[in-house]
């Protein structure tokens, strides 16, 4: 085994030349030390296709629009200009999104009809509610993977 000098994290090892027996191989142990990486637990978005998407949308819109582009004739007013439009961005982005927490149990396919129909089924208890909750989640999940398996194949096929 070659391993790199200026790597000390792969030369914490051992080697066993006693437990050989009758092979000319060797056990070899390698000690690699994994750091802790903090991973974002929260994050701020807007549900896809949503109403809050579409009031985004249109607020995005009407702020490209009243951008007075009059007076870039230098450099510092073009500056001016993009820093007050990414300042109305950020307003207009934290008044319609969210805060979500991100767990192991997060679903990408989740969404509001989902949630609806969750909740008509914990008020009601019923049966029938929870076989309707069954079929949406069901198509739900197929419409989701279907276009993630159309991306995935539209990516091979381009490459």
């Amino acid at each position: 085994m070659f391993l790199q000098l200026t790597l000390s994290e792969f030369n914490n090892h051992m080697i066993y030349s006693k437990w050989r027996l009758l092979s000319d191989h060797v056990l070899l142990t390698v000690n690699i030390t994994i750091f802790e990486e903090h991973i974002q637990t929260t994050k701020y978005t807007i549900i896809k296709n949503s109403e809050e998407e579409k009031n985004f949308l249109v607020k995005f819109i009407e702020s490209i629009k009243v951008l007075n582009m009059e007076y870039i004739s230098n450099k510092e007013n073009f500056e001016w200009i993009i820093q007050e439009f990414a300042d109305n961005m950020d307003k207009i982005w934290f008044k319609h999104s969210k805060i979500v927490n991100i767990t192991k149990h997060s679903k990408l396919w989740w969404n509001e009809e989902c949630q609806r129909e969750l909740k008509k089924y914990r008020a009601s208890k019923w049966v029938e509610d929870w076989r309707i909750f069954g079929s949406i989640v069901k198509k739900t999940k197929c419409a989701f993977f279907d276009t993630k398996i159309q991306e995935i194949a539209g990516r091979n096929c381009s490459s």
